[in-house]
């Protein structure tokens, strides 16, 4: 069995970070290993609080991995602070781990900040360049290029996206995919591998509970990819993946509910009847 390691924060609504990775690993039939970078309290309505770990301690995570197990893939989610960052950076750097899948992530849904200003210059620097893909969508991709140039960048348009792409490309992941969630339209996402544009197109499922989705689909990222799978395919796999799990997204909570990890499985077992 393929072995995929999460780092990222905890959610205590299941629906995000470290639970959702783990979800969407075990759909995926790998098995789904977890360092813990930071706790949250939140729910489907917002963000209320977050504790960072000690670096020392995201440290001795990695070593306890590392020194046991054999790590297919690595997902990177929510990594706040600088000395988290560099913390993980030398870590990666010790155990050189191959299909490394970063999702930058900035802001919550509901508007919260989970990566302090002072660690953009520290995530481009020190992760960027270590990443087999990085997974921004259109406002972490405008805060990334924002952050190393002088220009106000504005994506507006898929042809921006594949600018975007570009410009962080040249940042050093050897693959960049541009999530377009947050335009209108199809619901288009935009690969850049240093050489071709490939565009990956599904439609735009109209529900509101989409709580977790940048966390899954890296997630899924992560497991095609330990799984053999081309980048190409990975991705491809993993945007039918994230489509048909806001599809059948969960009511669950009063706010942004979450998608359904499960779905196909639990379909496939005759627990749900269409």
């Amino acid at each position: 069995m393929k072995k995929v390691l999460t780092i990222a924060g905890s959610d205590s609504c299941g629906g995000a970070g470290i639970q959702a990775d783990l979800k969407t690993f075990s759909a995926h039939g790998v098995y789904g290993m977890s360092i813990i970078t930071a706790v949250t309290a939140q729910n489907t309505q917002g963000v209320f609080a977050v504790q960072d770990i000690d670096e020392d301690i995201i440290k001795a995570q990695i070593d306890a991995i590392f020194t046991d197990i054999e790590v297919d893939a690595v997902k990177i989610g929510m990594v706040s602070k600088p000395s988290t960052i560099y913390a993980i950076a030398r870590q990666l750097e010790k155990y050189n781990p191959g299909n490394i899948v970063l999702d930058p992530v900035m802001i919550s849904k509901s508007g919260y900040s989970l990566l302090q200003p002072e660690s953009k210059q520290s995530l481009i620097k020190e992760l960027l360049p270590k990443a087999f893909v990085i997974t921004p969508n259109i406002p972490e991709a405008e805060e990334m290029l924002n952050a190393v140039t002088s220009e106000d960048i504005a994506i507006k348009t898929i042809e921006d996206m594949e600018q975007a792409a570009k410009e962080i490309y040249r940042l050093g992941p050897k693959n960049v995919l541009i999530k377009g969630g947050h335009m209108s339209g199809e619901a288009i996402d935009v690969l850049y591998d240093g050489q071709e544009i490939t565009r990956f197109y599904s439609e735009r499922i109209n529900t509101k509970n989409t709580h977790g989705t940048g966390c899954t689909l890296s997630s899924a990222i992560a497991s095609n990819l330990a799984l053999g799978y081309s980048i190409k395919d990975a991705v491809s796999n993993a945007k039918r993946y994230i489509t048909t799990a806001i599809e059948h997204s969960l009511e669950i909570g009063q706010g942004v509910g979450p998608t359904h990890h499960f779905y196909e499985l639990y379909k496939k077992g005759g627990l749900i009847n269409d």
